[in-house]
């Protein structure tokens, strides 16, 4: 059996099904909470193995929380015009 790079890839990074409200800010936010959740488990995965000190595992989670947070105001929080299906008249 031959593992390929894209099987790798889904194997360290698995993507899962979105079920919400389907709007694509919704989805894309969706994919940026889903990669952080993977970077969090990873970073953690070091700093427990040795491998990364309890400092810089903290720096680069909260750098990437400061992103997650950043994505949230631009896709979730900002003011979106209606959608031409929903105007009246």
């Amino acid at each position: 059996m031959t593992v390929t790079n894209s099987d790798k890839d889904r194997f360290i990074t698995p993507r899962s099904r979105y079920y919400g409200e389907f709007t694509p800010e919704q989805l894309a936010f969706n994919a940026n909470l889903q990669e952080f959740a993977q970077r969090v488990s990873l970073i953690c995965a070091l700093e427990t193995g040795g491998k990364l000190s309890a400092e810089d595992a903290y720096t680069q989670i909260q750098a990437l929380w400061k992103g997650l947070k950043l994505s949230k105001k631009n896709l979730l929080d900002a003011e979106r015009p209606p959608r031409p299906d929903s105007e009246q008249g």
